[in-house]
């Protein structure tokens, strides 16, 4: 399993994988973009911080998420 840091941010191919990113990030949660997206909308998934024009996660939002499935 990948390593997440005790605190901070990640950023969405952090979370889900880039199988095209070089080298390869495996995913956290394997599921697709679109999926991601419609579970924030839900509320399944937590919502993401703006910096600016990057969007992040909080590392203990994914964190509780994994904890709780």
């Amino acid at each position: 399993m990948i390593q997440l840091p005790e605190t901070g941010f990640v950023r969405l191919p952090q979370i889900i994988g880039d199988p095209k990113a070089e080298p390869p990030i495996p995913p956290i949660i394997p599921v697709k973009k679109s999926c991601w997206w419609a579970g924030v909308r839900s509320g399944r998934f937590p919502r993401p911080v703006k910096f600016g024009r990057c969007t992040m996660w909080k590392v203990e939002d994914i964190k509780a998420l994994i904890a709780s499935a």
